[in-house]
């Protein structure tokens, strides 16, 4: 009998970026959490981004490749004894390449509780017309 997988719900950890190129700001860099979906009409990109605020999101676009940019503030400094400490504060970097089916003027995007949700709508369908042949 075959082994069955178990569907248990799995935390995932932060996973921190693993590249060769050299950083030019200090400090981690994290690679968030994705989730993509797609109807007819658009993808839906989530992002798991949590502690940057909106004014520390940056979402650049060029040359079809989206570069999605987050800074987490560290957090304030007490007088109090840190015990433990397992939130890491840094910066999330993820990069995508977008294909001529995105409508590239329509993107959206929405910052709520720690998830940026991307809509990326499709370039809409050329509408069918009859085209009229002539003579001459």
């Amino acid at each position: 009998m075959a082994d069955t997988e178990s569907k248990d719900l799995k935390v995932r950890e932060k996973q921190e970026v693993a590249g060769s190129a050299e950083q030019t700001t200090q400090g981690r860099v994290f690679t968030p959490a994705v989730d993509i979906f797609e109807t007819e009409k658009e993808i839906t990109l989530l992002a798991d981004i949590p502690g940057v605020k909106p004014e520390d999101m940056n979402i650049d676009l060029r040359e079809n490749v989206l570069t999605l940019t987050g800074d987490i503030a560290t957090s304030e400094e007490t007088k109090e004894e840190e015990l433990l400490v397992e939130y890491a504060s840094g910066r999330y970097f993820r990069q995508f390449t977008l294909s001529q089916v995105i409508d590239q003027d329509k993107i959206d995007a929405q910052l709520n509780d720690g998830v940026l949700r991307l809509r990326l709508p499709k370039v809409e369908k050329a509408a069918p017309r009859k085209i009229t042949v002539t003579a001459g």
